[in-house]
């Protein structure tokens, strides 16, 4: 009976040892990055609705959906086509389609010219970060200054 009761316990115990795979956070993004790729844009059947970032996705604003970028980031996305530009705010995740790297909503792809397209190539290039969002150090930046802890037994002027 007790080699019975065993068994379950070891396997609960090790089942408290697996640790759970979470994806690692998105690389910090610098003002200027860009990335190339396919975009498409959606509308209609979507407007109204919830959006990652938890707005409602309104068709007629210049926003869009990236897999990784932070929401609020803005990005100037450049139709390789026909040379056409327009900044949009990400707000939402995706597409979840693949070889596409942004989703953006009707009214920017109607500035775009490629409303007809449904798929079509692209540069982006981030333009502003999030509010309260700070590029990550570059490689010749500074390092932070610490200042030192005030002894214990002096008292901060006044």
């Amino acid at each position: 009976m007790r080699a019975r009761t065993g068994w379950p316990v070891a396997l609960l115990v090790l089942a408290g040892c697996a640790t759970a795979r979470v994806a690692p956070p998105p690389a910090p993004v610098r003002l200027g990055a860009e990335e190339r790729g396919q975009a498409s844009w959606y509308g209609e059947p979507f407007h109204g609705r919830r959006t990652s970032s938890g707005e409602t996705f309104n068709m007629y604003q210049l926003t869009a959906a990236h897999r990784t970028l932070p929401m609020g980031t803005r990005v100037l996305v450049t139709h390789l086509g026909n040379g056409r530009s327009v900044e949009v705010r990400i707000n939402d995740r995706g597409p979840f389609v693949g070889g596409r790297i942004i989703d953006v909503s009707y009214a920017a792809a109607q500035r775009l010219g490629a409303l007809g397209a449904g798929i079509f190539p692209v540069r982006l290039r981030v333009v502003a970060l999030p509010d309260g969002a700070r590029e990550p150090p570059g490689p010749h930046a500074e390092p932070a200054r610490v200042r030192p802890a005030a002894r214990p037994d002096t008292a901060p002027l006044r």
